[in-house]
């Protein structure tokens, strides 16, 4: 919506815009419209099969990757490693590292997979820490799986509130080496 005013600073039909009107109207309309780009800053998956997939349970999330399409010949040639963990302040030192289990689950009357994440305590190695030395930010790795490559089916992953997902994608050359027979 479009507000027109003339030159005295009144709207068309009579009605004089105060300066606290005038600052109002300019915030709520800059409100509207940056809107739109907060959401495209926090994208939401889309895939066609997407709702097929419960949504996540309470005190669960749902995180969902869609891979970049690729032809059936292709995808023999990757993978993709699912890797659940968390942020957390660390000691800067130690390696740090999330106990649990990602399991696949099968998607009952679609046969799809989906995996669900259960997260247990976290374990570190023992190495002393000098006085003073900062705490570091950072994520924490917990269990991880290598799953095929599938671009026509979207990865569904089910995590306890606080954890995230993050993937990474493998890829084979088209070298192989031949092995000694023994």
């Amino acid at each position: 919506m479009m507000l027109m005013t003339n030159s005295e600073g009144s709207l068309r039909g009579g009605i004089r815009l105060t300066g606290m009107v005038k600052t109002f109207c300019i915030v709520a309309l800059l409100w509207v419209v940056s809107a739109p780009a907060q959401d495209a800053s926090q994208p939401k998956a889309n895939h066609k099969y997407l709702k097929a997939f419960p949504k996540a349970a309470g005190g669960m999330s749902r995180f969902v990757i869609v891979l970049p399409d690729k032809t059936r010949g292709q995808e023999g040639a990757f993978k993709v490693e699912l890797i659940v963990g968390r942020m957390m302040d660390t000691d800067g030192v130690n390696q740090m590292f999330l106990s649990g289990k990602l399991e696949p689950k099968p998607l009952k009357g679609w046969g799809f997979t989906y995996y669900q994440a259960k997260l247990g305590p976290v374990a570190s190695s023992l190495i002393g820490v000098p006085p003073g030395t900062p705490s570091v930010h950072k994520f924490v790795q917990g269990p991880s799986q290598l799953i095929r490559y599938n671009s026509r089916i979207p990865i569904v992953v089910y995590v306890p509130k606080g954890a995230e997902v993050r993937y990474r994608i493998w890829s084979a050359t088209s070298d192989t080496k031949k092995a000694l027979k023994n």
